[in-house]
């Protein structure tokens, strides 16, 4: 019986995965111990469950009447797991997270610290990167993501709350170069830029009308990385922006100031993302109930 619930869960999985490989990297299985799974499952109900060629795989008729079967089958059996332990049952297991670095390290790390002080059981594991990670090919059970959404389905997208960034300087710098009093006048100051690419960066600026366009910013230096930016900014090198919460201790206290917020002040959507799945493992659940409660109030600190 339990060689039956493990075909069918791995079954279960190579659908809703869309491969094999994809499969082995969520159920920690090497991939030709998926296959063999499958293979074992066909030839016990004696029918073919997936058209596969070395491209792609689809289910056939069989393997879609067969897979609405198993996900009610599955259902009932986590209902019933959910009865007996609920109360009782402790978060326990691996959650793997993504996030952006000085997000991450400053708002999230400490949350994720509190996290495991609570659940001794549970590991997470978290990685700190500013490009785009891809759920399903990383193995990611978890990403934080700033701006706009890309191709989401087969995703969940939870908003955490808007991040609003602030265009600053030094007071030495200002003192040394003028305040800027309108979009033009940038032209003759120094931006210290946020970039991976070798391609020039532009920056979002807010016109008369309120619309969004590039503004090209004369630069001496670029990092990739916002602390970086942040230092360089506070040793007088250039404007700099940046995420308000990460400065809001160096506004109060008059070490940075905004420049032409009428202009700069542009913000952007920050989303807990998760694969869609029938079922929520409780390990995840518990870290996203987390995130959800800890994180948004960061990103209101001004």
């Amino acid at each position: 019986m339990s060689d039956r619930l493990s075909g069918i869960a791995v079954f279960v999985q190579a659908v809703e995965a869309g491969s094999f490989a994809r499969t082995a990297e969520r159920m920690h299985l090497s991939r030709s111990a998926v296959a063999k799974s499958i293979a074992r499952l066909e030839e016990r109900l004696g029918v073919r469950l997936f058209h596969r060629t070395t491209r792609s795989q689809s289910l056939t008729d069989e393997g879609q009447a067969y897979y609405e079967r198993c996900l009610r089958a599955l259902d009932e059996l986590e209902s019933g797991e959910a009865a007996v332990n609920a109360g009782r049952s402790v978060p326990s297991g691996r959650v793997r997270l993504s996030m952006p670095v000085l997000f991450g390290r400053r708002c999230v790390a400490p949350v994720l610290v509190r996290l495991a002080k609570r659940y001794p059981a549970l590991e997470l594991t978290t990685s700190f990167t500013d490009r785009v990670v891809d759920l399903v090919d990383e193995g990611v059970d978890l990403v934080i993501r700033s701006g706009p959404l890309l191709d989401s389905s087969g995703i969940v997208a939870r908003r955490l709350g808007m991040q609003e960034t602030c265009l600053c300087a030094a007071p030495a710098y200002l003192a040394r170069r003028g305040m800027p009093r309108s979009i033009v006048d940038l032209a003759s100051h120094s931006a210290i830029l946020y970039g991976r690419s070798s391609r020039d960066v532009q920056m979002k600026m807010r016109d008369e009308e309120g619309k969004l366009r590039d503004v090209v910013i004369p630069y001496q230096l670029r990092f990739d990385d916002l602390e970086a930016i942040a230092e360089a900014a506070l040793d007088g090198a250039g404007l700099a922006r940046l995420p308000r919460w990460s400065i809001a201790e160096h506004l109060a206290q008059g070490r940075l100031v905004p420049v032409l917020e009428e202009f700069s002040q542009v913000s952007f959507d920050m989303h807990l993302m998760w694969l869609a799945s029938r079922h929520v493992p409780q390990r995840l659940r518990v870290v996203i109930d987390e995130l959800m409660a800890s994180v948004p109030p960061l990103l209101t600190k001004t």
